[in-house]
């Protein structure tokens, strides 16, 4: 059993306050987020068509659920994430620089391989997207973007606190994100794993951004898997906040700026997958016949569980578990939905 509920534990609100709670702070972050990072609500897919390259790989061993259509030789596959599909639909819509979507995004992903407080099969997202110029695509817009996004969090904690003084007991968020390259975490802290160190810097510095995912670092290994085609390796990251009640860092987004033609042929041939370059959206994207673009996905549960006090994801979204977990929080008196 990976699920515990920690000793002592008592949700601040009841199940009926929750479900109302949940739908309050996910209007207003999106309403928040929007603002600040200039995003237009859309509508986007639960499926898209296999073979097409648009479905995330996410680490690249993951399989997408997949089924046949009626009447169709096609094909369809579950979403993993909306990485691309967003970026094809920032060029349908004719998105100039400086405008980007935002949507919601529902996902499974079966071959999670661990299922925790924090991890279940099915995930919840703001998947969002916005259009940059060429000078966009540098660390100081990051960081700025990373910034907007952090304090949209932070706002809308302080509203649901105001609305729910019950709350307050969890204290604020830290609005003040502390930087920190891969590499750096991985110098600082060569005897633990990318887990432990996110746990051990993030205690100490609350709100973390861990910039350059996915490529090898000076070890020979990378701190975790992202797929090569569509976050720029030296350009994304994590946002995580320190969970008191869980003793743990809380990753809430993964993020980044996108490949560009350059990036995108250096990142296809270091992670071995020039096959890639074939399918429809690779070649379109090489070509320079996509825009440029920076983009993310922030956890709806995960936020929920950090402004509601939660311990458990189930407590906030409706999934599958073990027999293992769901007696465990029968005895936490913790209320699965």
């Amino acid at each position: 059993m990976n699920s515990i509920i920690p000793e002592g534990y008592k949700s601040l609100l009841g199940i009926y306050d929750t479900q109302k709670a949940i739908g309050l702070l996910k209007r207003l972050f999106e309403d928040r987020l929007c603002a600040s990072l200039n995003l237009y609500r859309v509508s986007a897919p639960l499926f898209v068509e296999a073979g097409s390259g648009l479905n995330d790989d996410l680490n690249g061993v993951e399989r997408p659920v997949s089924f046949d259509i009626l009447r169709s030789d096609k094909t369809a596959q579950v979403v993993h994430s909306l990485a691309k599909w967003k970026r094809l639909a920032l060029k349908r819509y004719r998105f100039y620089p400086g405008r980007g979507l935002c949507t919601d995004m529902d996902a499974i992903r079966r071959d999670e391989d661990v299922l925790d407080n924090l991890h279940s099969v099915y995930v919840d997202q703001w998947d969002w997207e916005k259009v940059i110029l060429p000078e966009n695509r540098n660390i100081d817009y990051l960081k700025s973007t990373v910034m907007d996004i952090v304090s949209a969090i932070c706002d809308t904690q302080d509203t649901m606190q105001a609305i729910y003084p019950q709350l307050q007991r969890l204290g604020r968020l830290e609005r003040h994100v502390t930087f920190v390259t891969a590499q750096q975490l991985e110098d600082m802290y060569p005897g633990l794993t990318p887990k432990q160190r996110e746990n051990a810097f993030t205690k100490e510095h609350k709100t973390v951004f861990i910039i350059g995912i996915g490529g090898a670092l000076k070890s020979g290994k990378p701190h975790d898997g992202r797929a090569p085609d569509y976050d720029d390796w030296t350009l994304n990251g994590d946002i995580l906040f320190w969970c008191d009640w869980l003793g743990c860092a809380m990753e809430v987004s993964s993020m980044g700026i996108r490949v560009d033609p350059e990036s995108l042929d250096r990142q296809l041939s270091l992670s071995g997958h020039d096959e890639r370059r074939t399918l429809p959206y690779h070649k379109a994207l090489l070509n320079g016949e996509l825009p440029l673009t920076i983009g993310g996905g922030i956890g709806q549960s995960r936020i929920s569980m950090l402004l509601l006090g939660k311990a458990h994801i189930g407590e906030v979204q409706a999934s599958i578990w073990d027999d293992e977990t769901v007696s465990a929080c029968e005895k936490a008196d913790v209320t699965l939905l």
